[in-house]
This record gives structure tokens, C-alpha cells and sequence, in this order.
């Protein structure tokens, strides 16, 4: 499956349209026109957190693809992004929902882009506030896409979406969970109910305490830290082999298809082009 963080380098098309911030809809026939230098292909800096992958730097086109985030674009220029429905949408500020295929046509030399997990807090808020014609001005309006301080977008975005709070003190369980997880992800399958049992607690309220104090349900918040894995690993030199069994995938393959799914991307292609920065803080 392409994905948005392909080497495909593509041609980018002709904007039309409005110009500015928010998006417009645009059936227009499209007409391809030379690549713009330094956006021929996704390269900067990430960070990336359970439940989130924030992302600065260059967009470059991509073709058909989806996954499983949700994903928020901002940049200093129209971007382009056609769905399966064929409509064009055109923006500065623009959002696609979880699970939603789309291409890249345009892309920007300086933009920010945010892949949110759909189960987190973060991201069930932010799918309730986007339009179906993927608009994201007055949800993004806080955002710049120049900034290269990437934990501030990710905060600037909780408080437009209204997700922002306060932590309350957390409960023992969460804390002891978080400092048990890496081990059992090292180990093997992670299951809510082992996890539960070594704690001394019982699953349904491991599931409700970790989900309302984490912002993810505990078996996502499993996939992203073995993402988060696999990723430093292969970063730190190691082959994808070898970083998939560090974080407890089967092989390569299965982490492949787990990083494709999630956020459209495998795990190379950050190691490669993006520089990465992992914080399991949450």
C-alpha cells in the first residue's frame, strides 16, 4: 500500500481553486505540471507519542492510500488531496478522516502534519469536529506550519479540540501498567487480562482507569508502544527484522503491516527520510 511517506516523486499538479486557509472542493480537471524543488517526497522531523505522530518538514505526493489515523495537514501553501469519491479538496488547513483513501496531489515544502490514533481521546475529539468535505481551518487555526516544536502542535491541537485538562493524579494501576508494559512487549502478545492479573485488578477496571487516564485503550496503547519500539530500534541501525522481534512482532512483514495500517507508512521510510524523536511520556 503507498503511503504518505513513500519516495515516489511524482508529479504535482496544478493548484486551482481558492487560495488561503481552509479548504475548498474542487472538480476541476487536473493538470499535471512540473515538481516543485524540496517537496518531491516527505522528509523533516517527527515526534512520535502514543496515539500520535506528528510530523515537520516537507509533503510530497503520494499515491492511493489510507490508514487507520486520522490525518491533519497544515502548510504554508495550498495542498491538494483528491478522495475515493474523486472530489479535489484544496487547502492550507486540511483533515482526513480515519480509514478514509485519498492521494496527495499537491504538496508544500514547509508543513505540518499530525497522525491521530481514532480510539485516543485526542482523536475521537478531533473526528467529531471534521466536516465531511475535510475541512480544518477553525480546527487548525492554532496551528503553524513552520513550527518545528512538535510536542506544542500536538498540545496547541488538544486545546482547539477542547481536550484539554488538567491530569488527574494517576492511579496506581495506570503507573504500574506503564512501567510493566515494555517488559510483557518485549516478551511476546500483550493480553488486558494478564496485564490485570499481575497487578492485582480486575480487567474491566484496568480497561476504564488506563483508557480514562491514558487517553488510549490499553491494547492500543500495546500497538503504538511496539510501533514506538520498533521504530528507535531501527533507527538505533538494527534491520527491520531484527527491530520487529524487539518489539514483539512476528516478522518483519507483520510489523509492516501494522505501521501501514496505523498511520500509512512502514517503518524504513522514518528512518530513512525523517528524523525521530520517541517520547513514551503520556
Amino acid at each position: 500500500m503507498p503511503s504518505d511517506f513513500s519516495d515516489a516523486e511524482g508529479p504535482f499538479l496544478r493548484e486551482t481553486g481558492c487560495e488561503g486557509a481552509g479548504a475548498a472542493v474542487d472538480r476541476s480537471k487536473v493538470v499535471a505540471v512540473t515538481d516543485v524543488p524540496d517537496a518531491g517526497r516527505w522528509s523533516g522531523a517527527a515526534l512520535l507519542l502514543p496515539g500520535v505522530l506528528a510530523y515537520a518538514g516537507a509533503i510530497g505526493p503520494t499515491e492511493r492510500h489510507a490508514h487507520h489515523a486520522v490525518q491533519l495537514m497544515v502548510a504554508a501553501r495550498d495542498l491538494r488531496v483528491v478522495g475515493d469519491d474523486g472530489r479535489v479538496h484544496t487547502g492550507t488547513r486540511l483533515g482526513i478522516p480515519s480509514d478514509t483513501g485519498h492521494a496527495i496531489m499537491t504538496g508544500a515544502r514547509t508543513a505540518v502534519a499530525l497522525f491521530v490514533d481514532p480510539e485516543s481521546a485526542l482523536g475521537s475529539a478531533v473526528e467529531h469536529r471534521l466536516g465531511a468535505d475535510w475541512a480544518g481551518a477553525e480546527l487548525l487555526a492554532g496551528l503553524d506550519p513552520a513550527v518545528r516544536d512538535l510536542r506544542a502542535a500536538v498540545s496547541a491541537l488538544t486545546r482547539s479540540v477542547g481536550a484539554w485538562a488538567a491530569p488527574p493524579p494517576r492511579h496506581p494501576g495506570v503507573s504500574a501498567a506503564l512501567e510493566l508494559l515494555p517488559e510483557l512487549i518485549a516478551a511476546g502478545p500483550v493480553r488486558t487480562g494478564t496485564v490485570a492479573g499481575r497487578l492485582g485488578m480486575s480487567t474491566s477496571r484496568l480497561t476504564h482507569v488506563f483508557t480514562e487516564q491514558v487517553g488510549l485503550p490499553l491494547r492500543r496503547y500495546v500497538l503504538w508502544l511496539r510501533v514506538m519500539t520498533a521504530v528507535a530500534r531501527t533507527a538505533a541501525g538494527d534491520d527491520v527484522t531484527a527491530a520487529a522481534h524487539a518489539a514483539g512482532f512476528a516478522d518483519s512483514a507483520h510489523l509492516s503491516r501494522t505501521c501501514r495500517a496505523t498511520f500509512g507508512l512502514p517503518p524504513s521510510a522514518l528512518s530513512r527520510n525523517v528524523r525521530v524523536d520517541i517520547d513514551s511520556a503520556t
